[in-house]
């Protein structure tokens, strides 16, 4: 068994310190708070002046230190085994509107990579596509020339969103969450028919009105990307899309707690209207996640630089350098999160949405996927399946 020692350990309602985690294979066997007692054999690790917490998971990511989800068969493994140095455990591969053939690649690298996960790699979960079917004057950084309405056709006979769609339904079980406008023509039925075959759908990118938004929710939707983020703005008389996601309790609203895309206050009150159980922290981190200011990298083909987050070469704000122990440390010290809570916004939320059993919590017979913090928030130890997949 794995011993876990001395920590303070995030529980689902609260934290208890100090304490240890017991694991035995994949699952943690039990949370303690008196001195184990061990048998030869046992790994006993000295954690006081550690947290543990439920390992990060990102529904929302691009790349990291380099790699984007969109450059070729190896991109996702290779941000997979990137990402626990950073405390994440699990993770969808994010991609920006694409073509039909590189949008095949990419979700042929998924599968690859959600089945064959090699030691020291974070799991891989069904794709987030941040779609081709957004609000082509919402679209922020997304290439202007891969937007499609469903069933259009591109400049001078170029793919159509039937395409885009084929490649959906031909690679189905490795397509989690489909980001839509639910105001662009075609999108309500779309919306049915997504989640009439299990992939969640999640309103962004979108000029919708309240009502509209509305509509999308009614259809199926229960997710929002990047809340506040390339959408209409709240307004009192006009709340617009934000303000139908913070009003329905069915809905669990993505942020990007960099503290650039949204104002910590916005942070804040997100929560406050929502609850933690229904936000979900993300990086929407691109392949400049992880390299110093002024590098240069890629998202989908196009260049971004690296500053308190990623811009396009025009000055676009193209998503963001976040890792998930940065959020964290965020939440808590700028936000002003609870610990408990704080986990819950980056861990367990993100589980329960895209319904994933025995994760997102520390509790006996959960799995073993768990992220040791040191007191600067900076990772110690990242466990997977009870296997220690990232040790500083």
């Amino acid at each position: 068994m794995i011993f876990l020692a001395d920590a303070d350990v995030v529980l689902p309602d609260r934290l208890i310190s100090p304490a240890t985690v017991v694991v035995d294979g994949d699952r943690i066997i039990d949370v303690l708070r008196d001195a184990p007692a061990r048998a030869p054999g046992d790994l006993y690790f000295d954690l006081r002046q550690h947290t543990i917490v439920p390992g990060f998971v990102d529904v929302h990511v691009h790349g990291v230190e380099g790699t984007d989800s969109l450059d070729g068969a190896p991109a996702i493994a290779r941000i997979a085994s990137r990402l626990p140095r950073f405390g994440v455990t699990a993770f969808c591969p994010t991609s920006v509107a694409c073509s039909p053939e590189a949008l095949r690649a990419m979700l042929g690298a998924v599968r690859a990579a959600r089945f064959a996960r090699p030691a020291g790699a974070a799991r891989v979960l069904p794709a987030h596509l941040e779609s081709n079917f957004i609000n082509p004057e919402y679209r922020g950084a997304q290439p202007l020339e891969c937007l499609r309405l469903p069933a259009g056709r591109g400049p001078e006979g170029d793919f159509t969103g039937e395409s885009i769609l084929n490649e959906i339904a031909a690679a189905r079980p490795d397509v989690g969450i489909v980001t839509i406008a639910p105001e662009i023509e075609g999108a309500l039925p779309l919306i049915r028919t997504l989640t009439a075959h299990g992939h969640r759908v999640s309103l962004g990118h979108s000029g919708a009105s309240y009502e509209q938004a509305l509509e999308g929710i009614d259809a199926g939707a229960r997710q929002a990307t990047h809340l506040f983020n390339r959408m209409t703005p709240i307004g009192h008389r006009a709340p617009g899309l934000a303000g139908a996601v913070l009003e329905h309790d069915d809905v669990t609203a993505e942020i990007v707690c960099d503290g650039v895309h949204v104002h910590p206050t916005m942070v804040r009150v997100a929560i406050a209207a929502k609850g933690p159980a229904r936000i979900m922290a993300i990086t929407d981190a691109t392949a400049g996640a992880g390299l110093a200011p002024g590098s240069r990298a890629a998202l989908g083909g196009r260049n971004i630089t690296v500053r308190d987050a990623a811009y396009l070469d025009d000055g676009t704000l193209a998503g963001s350098v976040l890792t998930m122990n940065r959020a964290f440390a965020l939440l808590v010290n700028v936000m002003g999160l609870s610990p408990v809570d704080a986990a819950t916004v980056c861990s367990t939320t993100p589980a329960r949405a895209l319904g994933l059993q025995g994760f997102g919590v520390i509790t006996a017979g959960a799995f073993a996927d768990l992220t040791v913090l040191a007191s600067d928030f900076t990772v110690t130890q990242t466990w997977i399946a009870g296997e220690l997949a990232f040790s500083r």
